[in-house]
């Protein structure tokens, strides 16, 4: 069995403990849809929650949910803009226009994403 180290904070020793793996999740900053999944999560289920926190798997479960918004995003807007025909000549003729449709691509990629992934 492992011995449990100890570090001084004024005159009380408090246990060093850290969660398996925690090392790795304090490299990577939590994502927009990680965050609001967290959200949702406090809001509207509680009890599950407080089950992911206790038992530690909220924090991957947040990670994943988040890596999972992100691709459909990406993989969205490409088919989007590949289907509509924005492109990089388009991008070089009509700046603003090609602007505006990717970040209405984006939009609509994010709402569905929200509804069927975060918000699930």
């Amino acid at each position: 069995m492992k011995e449990l180290a100890y570090k001084q904070a004024g005159d009380y020793l408090i246990p060093d403990l850290m969660m398996d793996g925690a090392d790795e999740l304090e490299e990577m900053p939590l994502g927009k849809y990680g965050m609001l999944r967290q959200t949702f999560l406090m809001d509207h289920h509680p009890g599950t929650y407080t089950s992911m926190l206790l038992t530690g798997r909220l924090e991957p479960h947040l990670r994943e949910i988040d890596s999972q918004a992100r691709e459909q995003v990406d993989r969205m807007v490409a088919d989007l803009k590949k289907a509509n025909g924005v492109d990089e000549a388009m991008k070089a003729r009509n700046q603003m226009g090609w602007v505006q449709a990717v970040n209405n691509f984006t939009q609509q990629a994010e709402e569905i994403v929200l509804t069927e992934i975060v918000y699930k």
